[in-house]
């Protein structure tokens, strides 16, 4: 049969069904029927109410907060739609939690980032979709396909509407960012600083200098993700102390953990960029925050794989 001859059938896995919905009407598709249900012990139960047989199946699932549970019903899913006769199944994840624990820092530590690929592959995965990858050396530890995908074109675009021109700097708040932030400054014709910072233990950042003139510039913060806010934070107090004229924060996943809300507020950041990977509902009603929709993006690819057209071309 041919791919675009085959069903097209989106299920959502519980974590974001705001986006799944989204996806389904840029897709112009009724969501696939699933129930998602625990037991009273707290075990997963599903129950998959829509046929697959045949069918090219994409099950949405950001492996966000709660990680854990979401990671275990996005497997339990992949395995009941694979045993259901599914001719493809791809796992759409626009946050890969673990992501983050890419590579072994010490002796005697896991490389979850990796054992989470082994267990979706395991499960029955065909090919997986994801978005801003904390390292893109992830995509080497699977076996089956990875589509990449990137926020930094909504982002610009955003970025773009203001009008900012030559006030603009790119900042990358540490080193290991600045490979982000260049292709960022690129992509909006401007120049990058970096600020250098000492991280003593996970969760804690030291800033200790800047590298490049950010004074009387409007200066925005481009990281992959924002989860305690502390990094973010402390960049943006040293570069208002070095005479930033404003500044603003663009990052992909807002996990916005613990104190992050009250260190954004303290800070002297005008507005956060972000995009919808995670269905965190207090950016919604945050003042400081706006939320960029990732489903046009994720809807144009679904619909390239489907049909096998190319998706880099969408890059490009």
């Amino acid at each position: 049969m041919e791919a675009s001859k085959r069903k097209l059938t989106v299920f959502c896995g519980s974590t974001h069904p705001e986006l799944t919905a989204e996806v389904c009407r840029h897709l112009d598709i009724k969501q696939g029927d699933i129930e998602v249900t625990t037991f009273c012990d707290g075990e997963t139960n599903i129950k998959i109410n829509s046929s697959v047989r045949g069918a090219d199946v994409f099950i949405v699932q950001p492996t966000s907060t709660p990680v854990n549970d979401s990671l275990m019903k996005l497997l339990i899913i992949i395995d009941a739609v694979k045993r259901a006769s599914a001719h493809r199944i791809t796992a759409v994840i626009p946050y890969y939690g673990y992501s983050r624990q890419e590579k072994k820092t010490a002796g005697r530590e896991p490389i979850t980032a990796k054992l989470v690929a082994n267990l979706l592959t395991t499960a029955g995965a065909d090919r997986v979709m994801t978005v801003d990858l904390h390292s893109s050396a992830i995509q080497g530890f699977f076996d089956i396909p990875v589509d990449h995908l990137t926020a930094l074109p909504i982002i610009c675009d955003y970025l773009k509407e203001k009008n900012f021109d030559s006030e603009m700097v790119i900042v990358s708040p540490d080193a290991g960012g600045v490979g982000r932030a260049r292709a960022f400054a690129k992509k909006m014709n401007t120049t990058i600083a970096i600020v250098d910072k000492r991280r003593p233990k996970p969760n804690v950042a030291e800033v200790m200098n800047l590298i490049g003139d950010v004074k009387n510039k409007i200066a925005v913060l481009i990281d992959d993700i924002i989860d305690t806010a502390g990094t973010i934070a402390a960049a943006s107090k040293m570069l208002s102390a070095n005479g930033a004229k404003e500044i603003y924060v663009a990052t992909t996943h807002a996990i916005l953990s613990g104190p992050a809300y009250e260190r954004l507020d303290l800070a002297p950041i005008k507005e956060v960029i972000t995009t919808n990977t995670i269905n965190n509902v207090l950016n919604k009603k945050y003042p400081k925050i706006k939320v960029l929709s990732i489903a046009p993006l994720i809807s144009e690819v679904i619909y390239r794989i489907h049909n096998e057209i190319s998706v880099s071309n969408l890059f490009e």
